[in-house]
């Protein structure tokens, strides 16, 4: 078990990831990779995953180069998910790329010590090799992560919603207390069920939350309690793909005034209760609405207790950016 303590402070300072962190999202897609736990979650990313990787120079490196450098094991180097990463891939690489060689060589040995490390690996002290597994990550996450990009930020944005409710009805401890069934606030302890026992006492610094699609089930933390506090957890709910585009037909029945206005109310997040009301119609017809809305890809709903919340998918925020002048009221 993982305990983090937190201090008064640390109550103030709790952020949650605004969007997928990439490099992270690569390391538990790797995981993914590397068993059949959850893999019903996952069957339509997993099949496409292992077709576009199989026999090609990708495939290889990722099973030669990347999972033995980023096993699913108790331990991973921290320097491969640095925090830099939340702002956007590019700056994360730079960071894997610019960390000292005294450190990498440390992780190295440690990664060789608890996990079992590549023959290989010691040559990431050279800027050079990590320049190259910088390379390598990149067309990794182009080839395997960015193609399924709307449904994973979908996923981090419904969850990001409900933890804004929750904070907003109960503070930080109803955020706290809504994470995952793996982790459990008992002030001023969190417990999060992991893979060793440790204490990490965050003295003030506060906690970056990282909510994950492609986190199963166990959260992970940094290895190095020196490190900004992080703590990556599986989003909740049941995953399901998010059409790329939604089909002629659905976006007919979304030309409605009612469904235009529902879209936009939605921009925010609302339950069913709150858009029937907002939108002056019976509860059952503004799931209707949302049905159709989900089927579309425009929307995610996640069911949180006695309550559905639904949030734009990135394709719904899309449509609704390039929708020009007035939206009509519903009637």
């Amino acid at each position: 078990m993982l305990r983090i303590h937190f201090t008064p402070q640390d109550l103030t300072r709790v952020q949650v990831a605004s969007v997928p962190d990439p490099l992270w999202e690569i390391a538990c897609s790797l995981h993914r990779l590397q068993t059949s736990r959850g893999r019903w979650a996952y069957a339509d990313w997993y099949r496409e995953t292992r077709t576009s990787l199989a026999n090609t120079p990708l495939g290889a490196a990722v099973s030669r180069l990347l999972i033995p450098i980023l096993p699913r094991a108790r331990y991973l180097p921290d320097f491969l998910t640095p925090h830099e990463a939340a702002d956007g891939l590019d700056r994360g690489l730079a960071a894997v790329v610019d960390t000292p060689p005294e450190r990498v060589a440390h992780e190295v040995r440690m990664l060789e010590r608890l996990s079992g490390a590549p023959d290989w690996a010691p040559r990431l002290v050279e800027r050079q090799t990590r320049e190259e597994l910088a390379k390598l990550l990149r067309t990794y996450h182009e080839a395997v992560i960015a193609p399924h990009e709307s449904r994973v930020a979908a996923a981090v944005a419904a969850e990001r919603a409900l933890l804004a409710r929750d904070a907003l009805d109960t503070g930080a401890d109803g955020l706290l207390r809504g994470l995952s069934p793996a982790v459990r606030w008992q002030p001023p302890v969190l417990q999060v069920d992991y893979v060793e026992d440790r204490d990490l006492h965050l003295a003030g610094r506060g906690l970056r939350l990282v909510p994950s699609y492609f986190c199963w089930q166990s959260p992970v933390s940094m290895a190095d309690d020196t490190l900004r506090p992080v703590l990556v957890y599986p989003v909740h709910g049941a995953r399901r793909a998010v059409p790329e585009l939604p089909p002629d037909a659905t976006l007919a029945a979304l030309l409605g005034r009612t469904r235009a206005a529902a879209l936009r109310f939605l921009a925010l997040g609302a339950t069913t209760s709150e858009l029937a009301r907002l939108l002056g119609v019976s509860t059952p017809t503004a799931t209707h609405h949302t049905t159709v809305l989900r089927d579309a890809g425009l929307v995610v709903s996640r069911r949180r207790h006695n309550t559905v919340l639904h949030t734009l998918t990135p394709l719904g925020a899309a449509l609704l950016r390039s929708t020009s002048g007035h939206v009509p009221r519903a009637t």
